[in-house]
């Protein structure tokens, strides 16, 4: 089902992202006083009584891109305008009517779909005669409002659900995937093929991609919502306040995420980053697949000494050791070539990370365990599971009772989840295991 599509237009640094922030009540989009900053399309489903409607942000219109980008952001833009069942056009009540609003205004009157001027920055009472000017642009009354101090905006969402029809919200996403990896491995483009369209603008330029982008899409009658976000940079590369949030939206997609795909160039050896990645998604505990991009051009060319995948997949395993449960797909995100089978991949993870396992199974398995030990490992003193629980799903989650979790090595650790791995479905999914002392109120 498609919601009614609510479209912010306007020109460069007009408060668009924090008026798409304000109305949203929560920060998706990146705010900062240099402008041009908002570059894709940038959608949140909206809630309010009977209407369910998508709040889409945009580009500046006419703003200039240092990276030479204007015409793909111009054809987001464009492709959002046309898709439009209303236009919050916004100005800035500091500037007054510009020639360039005026000329947006015309463009905008071409169009089919309901528009409403939208004056910004008005943060004060003193200042909302000066909006009414903006009626010269032939578009309706304004309305006057402050993003940043949320002024005006209940009038505004009134306007909008007068012109909406009522809609019902749709389903939840069944499956919700983050794809993440350095800059240029090729996001956007798998974004885009999984799409089946242009959702994301994808260049050659490094660091294309800024705000973390949702797109939902259909997928064999399942509901996806796949989030494109910016490339990972090292940390003394992170140049002011854009590329910071960039970083930390990446973070957060991490976090909110049901499978994580780890997307790497094929081209290129893993780089440290790549490896600095991984970390984070074993911190997270997040179920992940290694998408190894541009597939193509090393079976086409035999770029690399690992030719095959299977010679790939011992290298990867060996230079990400944190990941050797991970399933890894070779695709090519530019031809098509495999893009579906890492959806099918990811639903599979979520269903294994949703698995619980009943306490008694759980016991027997580890009494079974610990009868297998050396005796040595049994002996007095050393470390002793009294018994364990599973007390969460997604990630699986095991707490074990224990005598000393001091005592508990590393190894003895890794020894105790392989055997986890080996008795319940869970081969390719991370695992958190919590070692707990044992107290008289504890049972059993």
């Amino acid at each position: 089902m498609t919601l009614p599509r609510v479209v912010i237009v306007g020109r460069p640094n007009v408060g668009k992202s924090s008026l798409f922030n304000a109305i949203a009540k929560e920060r998706l989009a990146i705010v900062a006083k240099m402008p041009g900053v908002t570059r894709d399309r940038v959608s949140a489903e909206i809630r309010d009584f009977d209407r369910t409607f998508e709040l889409i942000d945009t580009g500046g219109i006419g703003m200039v891109d240092r990276d030479d980008l204007e015409a793909d952001v111009e054809g987001q833009i464009e492709i959002a305008i046309a898709c439009a069942d209303m236009i919050l056009f916004v100005a800035d009540v500091t500037a007054g009517p510009t020639p360039e609003d005026r000329e947006i205004a015309g463009r905008l009157r071409r169009r089919g779909a309901a528009v409403a001027v939208v004056v910004n920055k008005v943060d004060a009472a003193h200042m909302e005669p000066a909006a009414y000017e903006f009626g010269i642009l032939g578009l309706g009354n304004p309305i006057a409002v402050s993003a940043t101090h949320r002024r005006g905006l209940d009038r505004l969402l009134d306007a909008v659900m007068e012109t909406l029809p009522p809609a019902a919200p749709p389903p939840p996403p069944e499956l919700k995937i983050a794809i993440v990896g350095c800059r240029n491995a090729g996001k956007s483009t798998l974004v885009n093929a999984l799409a089946g369209e242009e959702r994301v603008i994808v260049s050659e330029t490094p660091g294309t991609t800024r705000d973390a982008v949702d797109v939902r899409i259909a997928w064999g009658g399942r509901t996806v919502t796949v989030i494109d976000t910016a490339g990972v940079r090292r940390r003394k590369q992170i140049a002011g306040s854009v590329d910071f949030y960039s970083q930390h939206r990446t973070r957060a997609a991490i976090e909110r995420c049901d499978v994580a795909l780890h997307l790497i160039d094929a081209t290129r050896e893993i780089a440290r980053l790549d490896k600095q990645l991984a970390g984070l998604l074993v911190e997270a505990c997040k179920p992940c697949v290694i998408v190894i991009n541009k597939w193509d051009l090393v079976a086409a060319g035999g770029r690399r000494k690992e030719a095959t995948p299977e010679d790939y997949h011992k290298y990867v395993t060996a230079r990400l050791t944190g990941l050797p449960f991970a399933p890894i797909v070779c695709i090519s995100a530019l031809e098509g070539a495999r893009v579906g089978s890492v959806v099918e991949v990811a639903f599979a993870l979520k269903e294994q990370a949703q698995v619980r396992v009943g306490t008694g199974e759980l016991n027997r398995m580890i009494a079974e365990t610990i009868t297998q030990l050396p005796s040595r490992r049994r002996s007095r003193g050393l470390p002793r599971i009294y018994f364990a629980a599973q007390v969460q799903a997604a990630p699986p989650t095991f707490v074990f009772f224990v005598n000393d979790p001091g005592s508990f090595p590393p190894a003895y650790r890794r020894y105790v989840e392989n055997k986890l791995r080996e008795r319940f479905p869970f081969p390719e999914i991370p695992l958190r295991l919590v070692f707990r002392r044992r107290t008289s109120r504890d049972a059993p």
